[in-house]
């Protein structure tokens, strides 16, 4: 896997790169990760609902073709986009799922805090009242009703998309970011959730440190 380290990038040329990057790939194209961050921008995804966007003020917003509802991008996140042959690579896209939240987790792992999945709801969330304590969760029953986000934050955010099994788009994990345009929605389309950064929990590292701990975890757990 090829990595490129493409700091900050505005958002929609680089989605449109991605995209022209996966249709015009071969089973001789090597798999490459973009790790980058983007100035100010809202993106939808497939079945977003405007209903969502609550104040996106002068912040643009870009529609796309990921999964998801909407999510915010800014400085001080590290989003991370994989460009894998998923066929090449030898799982399906729930396992691809599970190692990009797997990276993040052992990611987080590295400065002390513990990240949990959440049944029906992509990404990595954390304890706010202890975000480095080691208790489980207890067990969500699923669906979108069932989900109970009291006492957690989310850390990081996911939303892919599959083309003629490759995959573009990946996830984004918050380092030291403004938080507050995060108010302007429901993130990932639900309402009140709180969204953190390391920086809120106590952490402090740079963009590139968390990038680079972020990418190799990325390289290793998305090998065939």
């Amino acid at each position: 896997m090829l990595v490129k380290v493409l700091g900050r990038v505005e958002y929609l040329p680089t989605y449109q790169a991605m995209a022209a990057f996966t249709q015009g790939r071969t089973p001789d194209t090597p798999d490459e990760l973009w790790l980058c961050e983007h100035p100010p921008v809202f993106t939808q995804g497939l079945a977003g609902k405007a209903d969502h966007l609550l104040a996106p003020g002068a912040i643009p917003v870009v529609p796309t073709n990921r999964g998801g509802q909407v999510t915010y991008h800014g400085p001080g996140q590290v989003v991370a986009y994989p460009l894998l042959d998923l066929q090449l690579a030898g799982y399906f896209v729930k396992e691809y799922v599970y190692r990009l939240e797997e990276a993040v987790i052992r990611t987080l792992a590295d400065y002390g805090v513990t990240g949990h999945r959440v049944r029906g709801a992509p990404g990595i969330y954390v304890r706010l009242d202890d975000p480095f304590s080691h208790a489980r969760l207890s067990p969500s029953g699923g669906g979108a009703a069932a989900i109970d986000f009291t006492g957690l934050g989310k850390i990081a955010a996911l939303g892919i998309k599959v083309s003629r099994h490759c995959t573009y788009h990946g996830l984004a994990l918050n380092v030291a970011m403004d938080l507050q345009p995060f108010e302007r929605i429901n993130p990932c389309g639900y309402a009140g959730l709180t969204t953190v950064d390391l920086s809120t929990i106590g952490v402090s590292t740079t963009w590139n440190e968390a990038a680079a701990r972020l990418g190799h975890k990325l390289e290793a757990l998305l090998a065939p």
